[in-house]
Formats: C-alpha cells, sequence, structure tokens
C-alpha cells in the first residue's frame, strides 16, 4: 500500500490539494473524503466524520493513553490514571483494571508476557488470556531513564522480536540523547531497544534527536515511524511537529535542530556541539501544524474503508496565540496519512474533527489510536474521557 497514491493519488485529489516542495521530499495536506457532522452514540455531543461514518463512545476510561492489542484479541489500554486496562471483545465494558504505580502508559503482550512501560521501569508478568493479574505479579524486567519531564514511555515490539521503548527529553533543550557515549539517566529523546530474552536485558540505544516521541508504528515491511512532539520555546507557529521515518542508529536534530520552513535550522538554546551536522539529517515524512501534539500512531491493513497508510491522534495544543485566548489552541483530531516514495513522504488526511468548539471548548482530546476487524479505535484522555469507535 505504501507505493500507491502517486501521480493518479495527485490528480485525484488536485481540488482539495495545498502542496509545498521541501527539498527533496513534498509534503501536502488533502482533504479525504466529505466530512460531514455526526452524532456521537452514548454521548450527546457532535463530531464531523466521513461521509456514512459512525462514531460511538464504547466505554468510559479515567485518563487513557495508548491502546494494544494481545492473543484472542483482547485490548490492553494504559493510562495516567495509575491503572492498566483491560478489555474483550466487543470492547464495550472494562474486563479487568489493574492498578499499577508510575504511570503506566502502555503495554504489550509478548512471547507468553504481559509487558507494561512506566516512566522508570519495564515490567512483566507471566501471561495467558483472561488471566487475573494483581500489581504484585509484575517483576522489574529493567530500569528506565527517568526524571522529571515528558513522562510517558511508549512501548512496542519489533519485527526483530524485541521489546522498544519511545522517551522524551527532560525539556525543550536538554543536551540528552539515546546513545553508548551517554550516562544512561540521559538517554532521553529516542528509542532504545531491549532483547527480553537473555538473561539479564539492557536497553540499546536505537534512535535519537526527538523531543517527545510518543507515538511509534511498525510498518508492514518493518520500518519504524515515529510522531515527534517538538519545542515550545519558538512560539506558537514554529517549529511543525514531525512524523519522521527513523532507521537503526539514525540522529532527528534535536535539540540542535529543527525542522522550520522546509530546512533543518540550528536552535541556539542549547550550546554544545551537535552529535551531527545538519546535511546528515534526513527530512520528515510529514509534518503538523507547531503544538497540536501527535500522540498515539498506527498502520492500517490495505483494504481499510479510508484509503490511508496510517492514522495518528492529534491532541490539540494547550498554548494559545498571544491575542486569541483559548479559541485559537490548535483543534484535536483524527488524521490519516497517505504514504508515497516508498514510504518517505506523506499526505495528511483529516478524518475526525468537532472536538473543539470555536470559542475554544473541547469535549475530548484523543490519545491513543489502534485499528481492529474494521473499526478504529481511539482513547481520550481528556474531556468525556474513554474508548471511542469510528466505523465506516
Amino acid at each position: 500500500m505504501i507505493v500507491r497514491h502517486t501521480t493518479q493519488a495527485l490528480k485525484r485529489n488536485a481540488p482539495a490539494l495545498a502542496s509545498l516542495w521541501l527539498g527533496a521530499i513534498m509534503i501536502t495536506s488533502v482533504q479525504a473524503q466529505a466530512l460531514t457532522p455526526v452524532e456521537v452514540a452514548g454521548n450527546a455531543e457532535q463530531a464531523n466524520a466521513p461521509e456514512g461514518g459512525k462514531l460511538d463512545k464504547r466505554v468510559a476510561l479515567s485518563a487513557p493513553r495508548l491502546i494494544s492489542f494481545g492473543p484472542e484479541d483482547e485490548m490492553f489500554i494504559g493510562s495516567q490514571a495509575g491503572r492498566l486496562y483491560r478489555l474483550q471483545p466487543p470492547y464495550d465494558r472494562v474486563d479487568a483494571e489493574i492498578p499499577l504505580s508510575g504511570y503506566p502508559h502502555s503495554a504489550v503482550v509478548h512471547e507468553g508476557y504481559l509487558y507494561v512501560a512506566t516512566t522508570d521501569q519495564l515490567y512483566r508478568t507471566r501471561y495467558t488470556p483472561g488471566q487475573d493479574v494483581t500489581e504484585t505479579d509484575f517483576e522489574g524486567v529493567a530500569d528506565l531513564p527517568g526524571g522529571s519531564g515528558h513522562a510517558s514511555r511508549s512501548l512496542s515490539v519489533g519485527p526483530d522480536g524485541r521489546l522498544y521503548v519511545a522517551l522524551g527529553l527532560q525539556g525543550n533543550c536538554s543536551a540528552q540523547r539515546v546513545a553508548s557515549d551517554t550516562a544512561f539517566e540521559d538517554r532521553r529523546g529516542g528509542v532504545m531497544a531491549l532483547d527480553p530474552s537473555h538473561e539479564t536485558p539492557e536497553w540499546t540505544p536505537y534512535v535519537s534527536g526527538l523531543r517527545n516521541p510518543i507515538g511509534m508504528a511498525w510498518s508492514p515491511q518493518g520500518a519504524l515511524y515515529l510522531n515527534n512532539n517538538g519545542p515550545d520555546h519558538w512560539g506558537y507557529e514554529a517549529p511543525s511537529e514531525l512524523l519522521v521515518r527513523a532507521e537503526a542508529e539514525s540522529f532527528h536534530g534535536m535539540p540542535w535542530y529543527q525542522w522550520n520552513e522546509g530546512e533543518w535550522q540550528r536552535d541556539e538554546c542549547i550550546g554544545s556541539a551537535p552529535p551531527a551536522g545538519r546535511d546528515t539529517l534526513t527530512p520528515p515524512v510529514a509534518t503538523f501544524a507547531a503544538r497540536s501534539a501527535p500522540i498515539g500512531l498506527t498502520f492500517l491493513p490495505d483494504d481499510n474503508p479510508w484509503q490511508v497508510d496510517m492514522v495518528t491522534a492529534i491532541h490539540g495544543s494547550w498554548a494559545t496565540q498571544a491575542s486569541g485566548g483559548r479559541a485559537s489552541r490548535r483543534p484535536p483530531k483524527i488524521v490519516g496519512i497517505r504514504l508515497t516514495d516508498g514510504g518517505h513522504q506523506g499526505e495528511v488526511i483529516d478524518l475526525v474533527s468537532g472536538f473543539q468548539a470555536e470559542n475554544g471548548e473541547r469535549w475530548a482530546r484523543p490519545a491513543g489510536v489502534a485499528y481492529h476487524d474494521g473499526a478504529l479505535y481511539f482513547t481520550a484522555d481528556d474531556g468525556d474521557t474513554g474508548l471511542y469507535r469510528l466505523t465506516p
């Protein structure tokens, strides 16, 4: 699916296509199909969804974050509420609430274990579908660099069977990097990998130079894609938030460089020498508006009804324009990405909007996203919190 949507796709979307040539990469924003107002079943609100789509709230949850699926279609949802949720199909009730301290942001089931990533630790317990689990069942597998600042730890299983965790920098200009020559507590701002089969599992640096890469997803071809939340010391309009394609040992610039106006620009907030020159940096696959905060990220199968390769949850900004007030905040939404050029370029397409009124009031902020059996699921961790489902 990644190689489709080239010339024919551009012609098909030409009336709604706004494109900007940025060096060797074209980053575009297009409208998919007409978004129409729909009632949100189980909710008093409305949203804008693809024509004919149905949006419903499945279940209320407290501060839910990332979504994953385990054996027998079990759904796991991390949270900022000190618990891990488990749901069984059709995902309209909570099957189990597992109390866990330390911000259990995400979880995966892998080779007979349930793994949970908190801010400063990776935990696991032996697991079979439907099993009762308590906090005391978990054992620590490996420490994670903790500390203040970005506290989420996104967990994923790679095509090589290793576990991958994404960690954000402590601040906008923290001189931290996921690298073997960096002190362990400063290995933030990127992705680390771990082979859980080793007797003493240890984290290995994998990707660096990302301020806060919350969303992570593997393509069918085995390539890692990451959302990156950019800094907020350049003002409200810059720099853009990024979707990047990450190769092993790749460096993506931050905090020494920011992608702005189609090029990598030096960020003078940090005086230390960058670990690599800007000529070594790869342009992003796609960009999102500054301060929009992309979070969850997932790939979809080729036959998905919305004709996109990926979907991400845009959380929306907490910041406002200087004179705009609350109404100027970046609105939350769900967007799709169509990949071209072998997955190195992307077109961003609105899929669900209407979470924010003209006066800036919000009824929900999407966080995690997942696709299963023809439906798109997403969590909202603010407003009317819980699990939602979009069906065609």
